[in-house]
This record gives C-alpha cells, structure tokens and sequence, in this order.
C-alpha cells in the first residue's frame, strides 16, 4: 500500500526523468559585464555611510587643558575681521553638535561626520557643545580637550573659537571651515554677473 508521499515523489520522479542537469558552458548570463558593474556600485553607495567616512582623527597624544580655558585658533591667511567675526558670535550658527552623552569614541566620530557632510553642503559656521568637564574622568575637560586636539588635525577647518555666554561659552567652540571647491566657483560666477 502506497501512501500520497510515495505518490507524489514516483510523479516527481517521471516528470523530472528527461530532465539534464546544466553544464558550465550552458548557464545563461542575465546581465552584461557592465550591468554586473552598475549593480555593484549601486550595492556600494546603499551601504551603511559610515563606510564612507574612514576616520583619521586621532585618540592619541592629546594635551589636556583646564575646563576654564579659552580654546582658539586662527589659521595663517584668515582675515583679523573674520576671526573676529566669529570669535563674538557674529556669523549665523549652520550646523550644532552636541557630544553630551556620548563617549569620546562616539564623539570623535560625530565630530568628524559633521564636519565632513558640512563643509561638502559649503556650510562655513559650527557650533560643537562640548561641555566643560569639570568632573569628567581621567581628567577635568576630557572631551573639551579632544575637540582641541581633533579640530587642529583637520583640514577643513580654518579657526575656531570658545563660544559666547549665549552659545554655551567655555563649554562650547565655533568652528569655522573653509570653503568647499564648489562653492569658490559658485561665488566667482555670482561675483561676475555684478
């Protein structure tokens, strides 16, 4: 007595007994060797973004400095005014940053996101609140003390400064950066229609 199992594999088994398994050369190519590209680099650019950011700011060697010190910087080329500018809060705030909470790994990576997305879109001012680490362990200002040492280590940035009273003051920098290729050419063309 046969059961439906053994039925349905004996149909199985006649339906399939023509059937020829594919050798190497018979398998069927969906997509051209470029198309096969697109689609990798499609898979590329949906991956998470940190891939795209390999952070280079360091966790070594940094200088500790008092929760109470002034943090400031003016790179060689920048404008007295300029600085100025910035150092009184006078320059509209286009991105904050708050490292409240995090650690200093989180931060350091926060700091750089930031900092890289901004001055891609041409935003020129941050505001990086930092707190002034009174009690922050293994030394006061631990994370003030970071952002220094990590804002000198990029590129992009131009000058900062500690902030305001109305910003956070010494628990807090703005920043400001450079602006991006893009945007020179940008103002050239707006500079040559006047």
């Amino acid at each position: 007595m046969q059961t439906d199992y053994d039925e349905e594999f004996e149909t199985f088994l006649t339906e399939m007994g023509d059937v020829k398994p594919l050798v190497p050369d018979d398998k069927m190519h969906l997509h051209s060797p470029a198309q096969q590209l697109a689609q990798k680099q499609q898979r590329a650019a949906l991956r998470p973004a940190e891939s795209k950011y390999t952070n280079p700011l360091s966790l070594e060697g940094v200088k500790p400095v008092k929760p109470d010190d002034f943090l400031s910087y003016q790179q060689p080329g920048v404008q007295d005014g300029v600085f100025k500018s910035l150092r009184l809060g006078k320059y509209a705030i286009e991105r904050r940053l708050s490292l409240k909470g995090l650690t200093v790994e989180q931060s350091r990576d926060a700091l750089y996101k930031m900092v890289c997305q901004s001055h891609k879109k041409g935003e020129r001012t941050l505001l990086i609140s930092h707190g002034t680490g009174e009690q922050s362990k293994p030394f006061p200002a631990l994370k003030k003390s970071y952002v220094r040492h990590w804002l000198a280590e990029m590129d992009e940035i131009i000058a900062y400064h500690t902030a305001q009273p109305v910003h956070g003051g010494r628990g807090a920098t703005y920043v400001l950066l450079k602006k991006h290729p893009e945007q020179k050419l940008i103002n050239r063309e707006k500079n040559r229609r006047r």
